[in-house]
């Protein structure tokens, strides 16, 4: 909340007071922004004063518009619709805050440090295949809630757990002895990850054929599944992993070594960078030890058959299985020493965050659940950032039949298609190569960036790459246009005058009024975002505020404006609406061009 809405909590409160004989906390008073088809600013909720006046919704409205008149000399009018209380605010008012928020740097932004240590953890990629569209949502979202984070004063540390180890990796790995020939990377001219992802799709059609052949054999289905040679010899290498085998060992590293290189250069591109990388070969033995030091403090329990248990039966949650009874770790397993290793290795760190999709919501409660009774109480702030699939018109992807859509080909199709939309329109022209490709990456990537951004992360969604490219509409190039004509207008004029005339503000129409009131509100619209975890609600306001320059910049002249009060405050518009539109953006992980 603003400081305007806080005041005006304030005023209504002794108001009411001083009028009805009795009033509400300021903090129970019900502020919001006044609709647009109504007269006013701020619209008070009436109906919860009415039991102090003694009086109907709409009289208690009136002897309160009329006593607020005279209680603040801001309030220059008030309107009652109903049970609300429409006020209208000196325009004076928002000419200061105009100046106030043209002349601070930092608008916007909390002090950095001011508040606790936050992990986000995002991308978690396996190693068996190169990242697709719904890895592109993950990292984006992940990278940008910590942007946001860092954004209210959070020291934020950025982090990935790599899935490097189980018997999905071994698939791969079985796939290319027995087909690979000694293919490379180099040999092959492929990305490693996208070397490996192949790999990963032979092996499933590979297994599919031998149970298909099994079956045909008089088979049942999980008979022929269970001794497919396939699954058999990635089994075996699966346990000559945990047995430490060099020649496997060996093998393992190279094959993971190359799908870092490519997941190195997939991230370059996007844009997201990561302060720590865990892998869980390296945690997942931290996990059995602190399992079994939970079973000795009777945090846990061991079974006849010698597996551990937790019971959570009491938080609403099951029994769940930690340790099995041959000793080896479960998937929740290593989740409990990552997370441990991380709250020993930042000892000030308040909550982890973990960027994770829908399926897995079950698995976070069990998880923060343990690390609750294991006795780290910041695992009550540790947050599941859970985020809705990403879904194509023909269905749900499947990585292991290869039906995905890669991320790599994805972004260069977005900067190809910005390409030629850019050299359609004539906005290239005049440009260095280097300009027009820097261009051509700034509009395509963000186009994709906010079009996956600008959904609500609890919502699925289909994803449109034509739509999310359009420069009209509700688009990523549509407030990216918006943002370089503001600058270019600031860049024309020489910047903005250090005095403003605020007084002038009172000339303003409402066309104006609403478009200094919806860029004055990017305080809020970061708070909110980072507080629900939510990039999409700061997407909301980058467009609203677009939108409304965009009408406004029609009517209302500024390099050409003869008045030289009325053009000065139009320049601090424009500077306003840079900043507001390039903070959000940034925040959102889009680069803002100079010019389109």
């Amino acid at each position: 909340m603003n400081l305007l809405d806080l005041h005006l909590q304030a005023v209504v409160a002794s108001t009411c007071a001083a009028t009805f004989g009795s009033g509400p906390a300021a903090h129970e008073v019900q502020i919001t922004r006044t609709r647009k088809e109504f007269r006013g600013d701020r619209t008070v909720v009436v109906f919860p004063l009415t039991r102090h006046a003694k009086l109907s919704p709409e009289a208690t409205g009136e002897t309160l518009g009329q006593a607020m008149l005279t209680a603040d000399p801001r309030i220059v009018g008030y309107e009652v619709v109903k049970g609300f209380l429409n006020l209208e605010v000196d325009r004076r008012f928002w000419g200061e805050a105009l100046a106030q928020a043209v002349q601070q740097a930092d608008f916007g932004l909390e002090p950095a440090g001011s508040k606790p240590q936050v992990m986000v953890e995002y991308s978690s990629p396996n190693t068996n295949k190169p990242l697709h569209l719904g890895h592109l949502r993950n990292n984006f979202l992940g990278h940008s809630v910590a942007r946001l984070l860092e954004a209210v004063g959070h020291d934020v540390v950025k982090v990935q757990i790599i899935n490097d180890r189980g018997i999905h990796i071994c698939k791969s790995m079985w796939a290319w002895r027995e087909f690979g020939a000694g293919e490379t990377p180099e040999s092959s001219g492929l990305k490693g990850d996208k070397l490996v992802g192949k790999y990963y799709v032979l092996f499933d059609t590979t297994f599919k054929a031998q149970t298909a052949a099994g079956i045909a054999a008089g088979q049942s289905e999980a008979d022929a599944a269970e001794h497919a040679p396939a699954m058999a010899g990635a089994r075996e290498l699966l346990q000559q992993w945990e047995a430490g085998d060099p020649e496997v060992l060996a093998l393992w590293r190279t094959m993971n070594g190359w799908v870092y290189d490519g997941f190195e250069s997939t991230y370059r591109e996007m844009g997201v960078t990561f302060d720590k990388l865990y892998y869980e070969s390296e945690t997942y033995l931290l996990g059995k030890d602190e399992v079994l030091r939970g079973c000795e403090a009777g945090v846990f329990s061991r079974r006849p058959d010698g597996s551990v248990w937790v019971d959570l039966t009491d938080v609403g949650l099951d029994e769940k299985l930690l340790l099995r009874k041959d000793g080896t770790a479960v998937y929740i397993t290593q989740d409990i020493g990552t997370a441990i290793l991380r709250f020993r290795e930042f000892p000030g760190l308040d909550r982890q965050i973990y960027t994770v999709g829908n399926e897995q919501e079950y698995h976070f409660k069990v998880l923060f659940a343990v690390l609750d009774r294991l006795g780290f109480e910041q695992a009550r702030r540790c947050v599941h950032l859970s985020y809705g699939m990403v879904e194509l018109p023909e269905g749900k992807m499947k990585s292991r039949e290869g039906t995905v859509v890669d991320a790599d080909d994805l972004m260069a199709e977005m900067v190809e298609t910005a390409r030629n939309m850019a050299e359609e329109l004539g906005k290239t022209e005049g440009m260095t190569e280097a300009e027009r490709e820097a261009l051509h990456r700034q509009v395509g990537l963000g186009a994709l960036k906010y079009f996956l951004l600008k959904v609500s992360p609890s919502r699925s969604m289909l994803f449109d790459p034509k739509a999310s490219i359009d420069f009209i509409g509700h688009t990523g190039p549509f407030i990216q246009f918006n943002r370089v004509r503001a600058h270019s207008v600031l860049r024309n004029a020489g910047g903005v005058p250090a005095a403003l005339p605020v007084d002038a503000a009172r000339r303003w129409d409402d066309e104006e009024s609403d478009l200094v009131q919806t860029a004055l509100e990017l305080p809020e619209a970061i708070a909110a975002a980072a507080a629900a975890y939510d990039p999409s609600t700061l997407a909301q306001f980058a467009y609203d505020t677009a939108k409304s320059f965009s009408r406004w910049y029609q009517d209302h002249p500024v390099l050409n404006e003869p008045d030289a009060e009325v053009r000065a405050l139009r320049l601090a518009i424009c500077a306003l609406v840079d900043r507001a539109l390039e903070r959000s953006m940034y925040l959102l992980g889009i680069d803002m061009p100079e010019r389109m």
